[in-house]
């Protein structure tokens, strides 16, 4: 029985429209520099398109869809306590381009390990951190739409061992060339509806403070670093939504390089985002930021 998920953020987050989406994607697309590519991974933010589809269209446009074949997405849970990783129920997902095939294949690898549970369709469709991918997905693959598959891994709130375990687990699927990470996650949520209001005043205004803390934190993620990235959210806790996504990309680069030691790999950051500019205690913002991991 075939299982679709239905494309729920349409219509709010984005539009429903496929003709228009598919030019405000191609626009957002045409506005970045192919500069460091081709990926092997990617880190981009999941809020509405108005506010980051420019900076999303950074790391897509690193993709090579000639040679991607399979597309693991990873994004974090926001409405469901999940202690490990889930994997999706569906056999499609709908996207207002076209619908997007689930690879059972790797599925069943990945259930046979014995570390992923199964998220129900309710669960699927409420959440908007692997949906808000799909469309930039549909877009740079379109030429190969019935030539990929994709693979979507809810992710819950890990602790440092279990992103090492799940690092350990996806390290042989990034190392092949046709396989692609995508990395779904903003940046710091700040102000006090996000319970979160860290301020250096040596940095000036709010948002330079937020923009400093976020740097930071992207210095890290590019050393490729999981325990650094671990002991700074630690220090600060930095309100990254997608950490433990990114947590376990870095401890499968890490599982990966050591057991291809003279592989380099390389991750960089190429833009960043606010959803606005905070000035007083009052405001609040949302950062974007997009990365991408190549091969060397």
């Amino acid at each position: 029985m075939v299982l679709t998920r239905r494309a729920t953020h349409a219509g709010s987050w984005y539009t429903d429209s496929g003709y228009e989406l598919s030019k405000q994607l191609e626009d957002w697309l045409n506005a970045a520099d192919l500069s460091h590519g081709p990926a092997r991974a990617i880190i981009a933010p999941h809020a509405g398109y108005s506010y980051c589809g420019g900076c999303a269209g950074f790391a897509y446009r690193q993709i090579s869809p000639v040679v991607v074949r399979r597309i693991f997405i990873l994004g974090p849970s926001h409405h469901v306590r999940l202690p490990g990783c889930a994997l999706s129920s569906a056999s499609t997902y709908r996207t207002p381009l076209y619908d997007l095939t689930i690879d059972q294949e790797v599925c069943r690898e990945l259930e046979e390990t014995g570390q992923f549970e199964w998220m129900d369709m309710n669960t699927d469709e409420d959440e908007h951190s692997i949906e808000m991918q799909l469309p930039f997905i549909a877009k740079v693959m379109q030429d190969f739409k019935n030539e990929f598959t994709i693979i979507p891994i809810l992710v819950g709130s890990l602790s440092p061992d279990k992103e090492a375990i799940y690092g350990k687990l996806l390290a042989p699927y990034i190392a092949d060339p046709q396989n692609l990470f995508v990395i779904s996650s903003d940046f710091c949520h700040w102000g006090q509806r996000f319970r979160y209001t860290y301020y250096d005043r040596s940095c000036g205004p709010i948002h330079r403070s937020i923009q400093n803390l976020d740097k930071m934190g992207m210095d890290i993620i590019e050393s490729l670093n999981p325990t650094s990235f671990t002991e700074y959210l630690k220090k600060y806790g930095n309100t990254i939504c997608g950490r433990h996504p990114i947590g376990v990309l870095l401890q499968a680069i890490q599982s990966f390089k050591e057991n291809c030691i003279n592989q380099k790999m390389n991750l960089k950051f190429l833009k960043y985002a606010q959803s606005s500019q905070c000035n007083n205690i009052t405001d609040s913002s949302v950062s974007y930021a997009s990365a991408s991991l190549v091969l060397e």
